[in-house]
């Protein structure tokens, strides 16, 4: 059973909207820990978690008393069997979006890029609970569906902005 304090009370303001609730409602809030990694191509490696169908970015959920950091670094070995050190990220920022699998609930990221360098010592490929891992280019909009909302809603304009990537 999820820790009750995660769960925070909101109201949603646009009462027109027609896919959020009008009235209070108890959402659950989410804390995961994310990488960016472009490759020299700007391209975004992506992930897709085994009976999903969407494409979010690697990494996962803090265990107790690990720093956001250190989550990073075990789940990138967990997932894509490579070893990531500190001096690789840097940190992007923090963003929340309406989770992908979990209904009534908001995820919060806080996300790191990747020194792309890492791609010289190894190649990412899927293990753990990936099931599969592809690039995308921070300028492809042609299927925005098969992505995250935190991904396509938040950092990918985020990407975009700090890597000063237009769009039509």
């Amino acid at each position: 059973m999820p820790d009750r304090t995660d769960i925070v009370p909101v109201r949603y303001a646009d009462p027109l909207s027609s896919h959020l609730p009008m009235v209070d409602a108890m959402t659950e809030r989410l804390h995961v820990v994310a990488g960016c990694l472009l490759d020299r191509h700007q391209r975004l490696l992506i992930v897709r978690k085994r009976g999903t169908d969407v494409y979010m970015l690697p990494g996962g959920k803090p265990e107790s008393g690990e720093t956001p950091m250190a989550t990073l670094l075990r789940e990138w070995q967990e997932e894509l069997g490579g070893e990531l050190a500190e001096p690789h990220l840097v940190l992007l920022g923090r963003f929340s979006a309406p989770a992908a699998h979990e209904p009534d609930t908001i995820v919060d990221a806080d996300v790191f890029e990747i020194d792309h360098a890492i791609l010289e010592l190894m190649t990412p490929a899927a293990g753990g609970e990936i099931e599969a891992v592809d690039w995308l280019a921070l300028d492809d909009q042609s299927d925005p569906q098969r992505l995250a909302p935190l991904l396509r809603d938040a950092i990918l304009p985020a990407l975009r902005e700090r890597h000063d990537i237009g769009i039509d």
